[in-house]
């Protein structure tokens, strides 16, 4: 883990808090990089996240701060998770947010992968 990410980093976060199996989650998905878990409050039939092992708040940071073994495994890690579920085919949307402006509400690097139905445009015109 990264010095410098660690630092800023809330530890007590759930995200935080799922990795060290102190809250249970009803995981999809983990490797040595990522996790995969359905969302506990889902927003389409299927809402995973996917979110990385290492302390990174945000994409900023964890470009910044991660490993390339680190980015290259959750890229993948995502791709996987999107297999595993069937969701290739019929399509999925992946979201992330970064920061208060677009309303992440976990200072944990997340991404959601929606899907199981047309879920339309992504704003309205």
């Amino acid at each position: 883990m990264p010095v410098a990410a660690l630092g800023d980093y809330d530890q007590g976060n759930i995200f935080a808090r799922i990795l060290r199996g102190e809250i249970p989650s009803q995981r999809v998905y983990e490797d040595d990089h990522a996790i995969a878990f359905h969302d506990i409050n889902p927003q389409a039939p299927l809402h995973v996240l996917v979110i990385p092992r290492g302390p990174y708040r945000s994409w900023a940071d964890f470009s910044a701060n991660g490993s390339d073994a680190e980015i290259a495994g959750f890229v993948r890690a995502v791709g996987a998770v999107a297999r595993q579920l069937g969701l290739e085919e019929p399509g999925y949307r992946l979201l992330a947010n970064a920061g208060l402006d677009a309303h992440q509400e976990v200072p944990h690097l997340h991404v959601h992968v929606f899907g199981g139905r047309p879920l339309g445009p992504m704003l309205t015109r």
